[in-house]
This record gives structure tokens, sequence and C-alpha cells, in this order.
């Protein structure tokens, strides 16, 4: 397995939680139906602190995930999101199993 799974921990700025999940869905959804090497982009929000979302998403190698860095889409949610966030943390992982 060569999967690349990234986990993205997200603190959204109180003001802005409508905003941030318009965008990070609007991403999401463009990179699971217009992205072949996007397996899966999952984004789950806490569910006592609305400010805190969490995105879990799988490429199906560095290549596809490198690709997702170049899709307008992305690129988009860059410009017009993260403006929304007082932190983000992310971290890379390698599938070892189902």
């Amino acid at each position: 397995m060569n999967e690349l799974v990234l986990v993205v921990h997200i603190k959204i700025k109180p003001d802005a939680v409508a905003q941030f999940m318009a965008e990070v869905e609007r991403n999401g959804k463009a990179a699971r139906e217009t992205e072949p090497g996007c397996l899966q982009f999952d984004v789950l929000q806490d569910r006592d602190d609305p400010t805190k979302v969490m995105l879990y998403e799988v490429y199906a190698d560095d290549a596809a995930f490198e690709t997702h860095q170049k899709t307008a889409h992305f690129q988009h949610y860059l410009a017009h999101a993260l403006q929304h966030l007082e932190s983000r943390e992310r971290a890379f992982f390698r599938r070892a199993a189902p």
C-alpha cells in the first residue's frame, strides 16, 4: 500500500464557522468528485464544539496529493478559507492496514 493519509486538525474562529464550513465542504466535494487520486475526503466536526474540525483525506499516493494541491478548488480554499482559522495542524501517514 502506498496510500497517503492526511489528517488535519483545525480550530475555526468562533465568528467564522459557517463561512469556513462552506469553503471546506466545497473543497472536499470537488476533490472527491473530480480527482481520481483522491480516495476519501471526510470533514468531521466536533459534536460539542463547532469550532473544532478534523479533515481525513486519503490519496492514492504522493503524486495524487501533489495534484490535489494544484487544483483550482484547492487554491480557492486556500485563498478563502484559511483566513477563518485560529490554527491548523497537519499530519501525514501511510496506510498500514485497511
